[in-house]
């Protein structure tokens, strides 16, 4: 795992207690997670995925050229 890929990971996590996040960074600038948290339960896809963008701040912009998001609740 490449150290964005990591800190994207930690960030979704720590954001999103309870929830699983596998990250995968191929090329460095095209990624995809999966995220399965508690907190998606109930709620859009769309819903789900601000919540994941809200947990990765500033790194969504300024490191993140394009993102691939799966979300499911647990």
């Amino acid at each position: 795992m490449t150290p964005l890929a990591t800190e994207l990971k930690t960030a979704i996590e720590a954001a999103l207690p309870g929830s699983v996040a596998t990250v995968h960074d191929p090329d460095g600038a095209h990624l995809s997670a999966v995220v399965v948290a508690p907190q998606f339960a109930g709620l859009s896809r769309l819903a789900q995925h601000k919540l994941v963008y809200a947990a990765l701040g500033d790194a969504m912009h300024a490191r993140v050229h394009a993102l691939q998001l799966t979300t499911r609740a647990n």
